[in-house]
C-alpha cells in the first residue's frame, strides 16, 4: 500500500521545521514534499528586518526531505506584508504532485492564503501557526480580527497547534476544539544535548575571555536586541541584584547602541554579538541561567527557551511569551514572572542565584530532561498523527 502523501506549503527554510521534516521524512509513515514559496531565499540567504541584514544559517536546512522552490512574482517580494509572496503556480504543482492533504504554515500572505483557498473541499487541509491571544487589543479592532480570522479559518480542516496559548487562539477563532490537535514547537534537541563538538569548552573559553570567575553566576540574553524582547528591563534588574554575578548579551538589534550605552559602567555586564546556529548550544553553556524578558506584541512562542533547556540551562520568562506556559514548571526547570514586573523579574533573579551554580545546574538537568516532549521527532510523530487522522 503506497504510503500518504503529504505537500507542505512553508515560505522559506527554517531552522527549527527543517528537523521536523526531515524526522517525517525518515518515518517511513509518509511521503512528504516541501513547497516552498519564497524562492528568493533558494540560495538561504534570507533579511531578517531584526537583525537589519541577510544572512545565512551555518546548519543544513535542505537536507534529508523532498522540496522545491516555486516562483514568487511578487513586485516586492518579502516576508513582512501580504504581497510578498505572489505564486500563481503554486496550486498547479501542488495539483500534479497529488498529495493526499495539504499542510500550510501561516496564513498572512497572498500565497498561502490562496492556497488555503483553493485545496478546502477537494483534500484535507491542515494548518499550522503559533499565533495567541496574549496581546491585548481595543475591542472593536478585536471584532473585526475575530470575524476576519473565522472567515479565514473556515478553510482549515484541522488546526495543529503548538501548545496551550495557540489553542485558545484557534479556539477564539472558530475551529472546534474537536478539529485542534497539538504537536509541541521544537528545536534539534539532539543537536542541542549532545556536547560532541566541545560546546563546553568553548564556553568556558569565553567566560574566561570576558574575564568571569569560573565560580560567578552568568545570567544570559540571547536574541534579537529589540523592544518586543525588553532587554532593558533585564539590564535593570541585574543592576538592583548588587552581587558578583554577570548578565551576558548576546545578538544585535535595532536596541544595540542604546543598550550598550545603558549598561557602559555597569560592572558585569557584557555584549557578544550575533552567533550562528553551529555555535549556539555553545552560547547557552557560557551562561546559568537563561532569561527571556519579553513584553511583545507577537512573542507568540519564544523558542529560544527550548533551545536552552535542549543545553541544560534552567530559564526565566514573562507571561507574554507564549511558550513558557507550557516549557516552565516553576521552581523545577526555570521561573515565570509578570511581563514588564521589574520588582519580579529581580526577585525571580534573586531566587536564582541563591541556588548557586549547583542548584542552578540541578535544575538545567531537569530542563534538559523535560525537552524530550519538546523534540523535532516528538513535534514529526504528532503532526503525522494528525495528517493520518485525516488524509
Amino acid at each position: 500500500m503506497p504510503q500518504p502523501r503529504l505537500a507542505i506549503v512553508c515560505t522559506h527554510p527554517i531552522q527549527y521545521y527543517a528537523p521536523v521534516f526531515r524526522a517525517m521524512a525518515e518515518s517511513g509513515r509518509i511521503e512528504l514534499r516541501v513547497f516552498y514559496t519564497y524562492a528568493q531565499a533558494a540560495s538561504d540567504q534570507v533579511f531578517d528586518p531584526g537583525f537589519g541584514s541577510s544572512f545565512k544559517w551555518d546548519i543544513p536546512l535542505l537536507e534529508g526531505y523532498h522540496y522545491q522552490f516555486v516562483p514568487n512574482v511578487a513586485v516586492k517580494p518579502g516576508l513582512d506584508h501580504f504581497g510578498g509572496l505572489n505564486t500563481p503556480t503554486l496550486t498547479r504543482e501542488i495539483d500534479t504532485w497529488q498529495p493526499d492533504a495539504v499542510l500550510v504554515y501561516t496564513w498572512n500572505s497572498r500565497a498561502h492564503l490562496d492556497a488555503l483557498r483553493y485545496f478546502k473541499g477537494r483534500v484535507p487541509v491542515l494548518f499550522r501557526g503559533d499565533s495567541t491571544l496574549l496581546d491585548h487589543r481595543a475591542w472593536p479592532r478585536a471584532l473585526l480580527r475575530r470575524l476576519f480570522l473565522t472567515w479565514v479559518y473556515h478553510h482549515v480542516d484541522k488546526a495543529i497547534a503548538v501548545g496551550t496559548h495557540n489553542r485558545e487562539y484557534f479556539a477564539w477563532c472558530g475551529i472546534p476544539r474537536r478539529r485542534i490537535s497539538i504537536a509541541p514547537h521544537s528545536v534539534d534537541t539532539v543537536r542541542f544535548s549532545s556536547d560532541q563538538n566541545g560546546h563546553q569548552s568553548i564556553a568556558e573559553q569565553w567566560r574566561r575571555d570576558l574575564g568571569i570567575d569560573p565560580a560567578a553566576i552568568v545570567i544570559l540574553f540571547a536574541g534579537k536586541l529589540q523592544a518586543k524582547k525588553n532587554p532593558f528591563l533585564l539590564l535593570e534588574a541585574f543592576t538592583r541584584l548588587r552581587d558578583a554575578s554577570h548578565l551576558v548579551f548576546v545578538g544585535n538589534g535595532e536596541l544595540e547602541h542604546e543598550l550598550t550605552a545603558r549598561a557602559k559602567g555597569i560592572a558585569g555586564v557584557h555584549f557578544l554579538p550575533f552567533q550562528n546556529q553551529s555555535i549556539m548550544p555553545a552560547v547557552y553553556r557560557m551562561s546559568d541561567v537563561f532569561v527571556l524578558p519579553s513584553q511583545g506584541p507577537e512573542e507568540t512562542w519564544g523558542l529560544a527557551l527550548n533551545e536552552a533547556m535542549a543545553s541544560g540551562r534552567a530559564v526565566i520568562a514573562s507571561t507574554k511569551v507564549g511558550g513558557a506556559i507550557d516549557l516552565i514548571r516553576p521552581g523545577e526547570n526555570g521561573w515565570i514572572f509578570e511581563s514588564g514586573n521589574l520588582q519580579a523579574l529581580a526577585t525571580v533573579l534573586r531566587k536564582a542565584i541563591g541556588l548557586g551554580r549547583s542548584g542552578l545546574l540541578a535544575m538545567g538537568q531537569t530542563a534538559q530532561a523535560d525537552g524530550v516532549h519538546w523534540s523535532s521527532a516528538e513535534s514529526a510523530r504528532l503532526i503525522m498523527d494528525a495528517v493520518l487522522l485525516d488524509a
